[in-house]
């Protein structure tokens, strides 16, 4: 996006061109020139001819799940399944570089540097950083904690342009004004501002303001050290805003049928706190719940971040190499899953109703170094099936739970593979051909934030995914899951990206961005048929395209007939309120 005026200067949320929802930034340092054909060298695009996989007329395979002598793919080795693996983009960037963000777009906090290494590489650094002992687990009642009634107060906030207008509702105000009148521009068949929020105050170095629940009521969101919630209709504070002690260190992106949710928060200040409180709060009331304390897994089994995973019931707390699972009801405690075989440690949960997988780190800095993929009963741990990747190819990230659908790179060789898995384990398919898929993803530097990229979608069958925006507008594609192949793309309906949310009513529905001049869109795509052409739902508008473009690191949501999109990272910028939330609807 472009930046718009009275702003600081920020990086850009979407991940870099090539690997898919593969976040890399360029070293401080310019990089040698790639030899011919090395990483960085131009790749095939879009066409290349198909290798024969393993759900066609296999060739045979030189890794563990086809047979030996398989010819190696199109960049000379094959995936981690035995299916080719495609390269990386022509241009070669690493996180951490300048631009990149200082935390990620929608993570879950701070991150932990050792989470998944082995304990012979990290000894040395980590036992300047970790108090060694565990601490006690404890379940408390936090149901004395009643929710207060808002109280209007007077804000303080100074009447601006359309850039920066007062804040209609932060608990400060009734929520439901609109002192800038949001809509006095807005165009025939436009839709309406329903509300827009700004930000609390953070530190100059910024703050994560993770993920976002929305309900039949409200929308709540976490940002710095307070959990807000607000009417989805007219943005008043549904309930006063849940403080806490200390900054928030993650959260879990779903929330519970009943509306449930867990927030994890550090225990202290210094470069030596954890993160190691939970609690939990349901959305519908603003009533805390539960809460507990994390217990340290041992020297290398680090607290310093923490993942939390919503699995129906069950709440899975992932450490640096192991979990510990809640009931997420009443915080009792169900199981630890810890290192198995040889040397297998857990470092990487996702979660959904009925389903919760793991992935492990094997016999790091053995010859026999690998990863591999289990599901995992969320009720009790069970182990229900194992998959074993190759080695060098790691899982990063989860597309969709139901289906399994995983993203995985080889760092050394440059390739990357997507492969939709049955729910025996056995592998479904991979995709065929080779493409620059570009859904706006978290920046996970150290640990993997497995679910943490918004704009790709699944049904049953097909898998939607967002290309990379080489010149002009991108293309959504949709992915035949039997066989890897594309069954169909459509192109954005903008002059910005399109990224799709989710599949209802049979119809995929998808944001296209807003740019400088132009607001931004929610259409519905026919998933089926012959026809794909997009029909729009809303068309947000143009006097407010400034503020909707203005979202650098964002997420967004739409349920009952509005759109929400709200910012991940808090730069700490005080020249400004920043932005927080906006709503749109008709």
């Amino acid at each position: 996006m472009t930046q718009p005026p009275n702003q600081p200067p920020q990086p850009p949320n979407q991940p870099p061109q090539g690997a898919f929802g593969a976040p890399q930034d360029q070293p401080p340092q310019a990089p040698a020139q790639p030899p011919s054909g090395g990483f960085g060298a131009p790749q095939p695009g879009y066409g290349y001819p198909q290798q024969p996989g393993p759900y066609g007329t296999p060739p045979p395979a030189s890794g563990p799940y086809a047979a030996p002598g398989q010819q190696p793919g199109p960049y000379g080795q094959p995936g981690p399944y035995g299916q080719p693996a495609y390269g990386y983009p022509q241009q070669p960037q690493f996180p951490g570089a300048p631009g990149a963000p200082g935390a990620p777009a929608g993570g879950s906090g701070s991150r932990n540097p050792f989470k998944g290494k082995p304990a012979l590489v990290v000894g040395a650094v980590v036992a300047a950083l970790l108090v060694i002992g565990g601490t006690v687990f404890a379940v408390t009642s936090g149901g004395d904690d009643k929710p207060k009634k808002p109280v209007a107060q007077p804000s303080d906030d100074p009447k601006g342009s359309s850039e920066a207008p007062v804040d209609p509702g932060t608990g400060e105000g009734e929520g439901g004004d609109d002192p800038d009148d949001l809509n006095a521009g807005r165009k025939p068949g436009e839709s309406k501002v329903l509300w827009y929020k700004t930000a609390p105050d953070v530190p100059r170095s910024g703050a994560d303001a993770p993920g976002m629940w929305v309900t039949d009521k409200t929308v709540a969101k976490a940002a710095y050290k307070q959990v807000v919630a607000y009417n989805v209709g007219d943005g008043r504070p549904t309930w006063e805003p849940i403080t806490f002690p200390q900054k928030i260190c993650s959260i879990t992106r779903d929330r519970t049928a009943d509306d449930k949710v867990v927030v994890a928060y550090m225990d202290g200040a210094t470069d030596r706190a954890k993160c190691s409180r939970l609690q939990q709060i349901d959305l519908a009331t603003g009533q805390k719940g539960w809460t507990a304390e994390v217990e340290e897994g041992g020297l290398f089994d680090t607290i310093r971040d923490i993942e939390l995973t919503i699995a129906g019931d069950t709440l899975m707390v992932g450490r640096s190499q192991s979990g510990t699972a809640y009931d997420v009801r009443t915080g009792k405690k169900l199981y630890d899953k810890k290192k198995y075989g040889s040397a297998c440690f857990p470092d990487a949960f996702a979660g959904a109703p009925n389903r919760l997988i793991q992935i492990a780190s094997c016999d790091a800095t053995r010859p026999t170094e690998h990863e591999e993929m289990q599901g995992l009963d969320p009720k009790t741990g069970r182990v229900l099936w194992t998959q074993k990747l190759e080695k060098g190819w790691e899982v990063k990230r989860v597309y969709s739970i139901d289906p399994l659908v995983v993203y995985s790179e080889n760092s050394d060789k440059k390739q990357w593979n997507i492969a939709a898995v049955k729910p025996d384990g056995t592998f479904r398919s991979q995709v065929v051909f080779n493409e620059n898929f570009a859904p706006n993803c978290n920046w996970a530097i150290f640990e993997r934030d497995l679910r943490g990229c918004f704009g790709t979608a699944a049904d049953a069958d097909t898998l939607y995914l967002p290309t990379k925006a080489l010149s002009g507008p991108n293309e959504i594609v949709a992915v035949n899951l039997a066989t890897g192949k594309e069954k169909w793309r459509v192109k954005s309906t903008g002059n910005a990206s399109m990224y799709p949310i989710r599949v209802e009513g049979g119809k995929l529905i998808a944001y296209v961005e807003a740019s400088y001049n132009a607001g931004g869109q929610v259409v519905a795509i026919p998933t089926t048929g012959t026809s794909h052409t997009p029909t729009k739902l809303l068309q947000n508008p143009e006097s407010t395209a400034k503020i909707e473009h203005g979202f650098f690191n964002w997420t967004a949501d739409w349920a009952g007939g509005r759109f929400y999109i709200s910012s991940t990272r808090l730069s700490g910028n005080d020249e400004a309120k920043e932005k927080l939330m906006l709503a749109f609807g008709k």
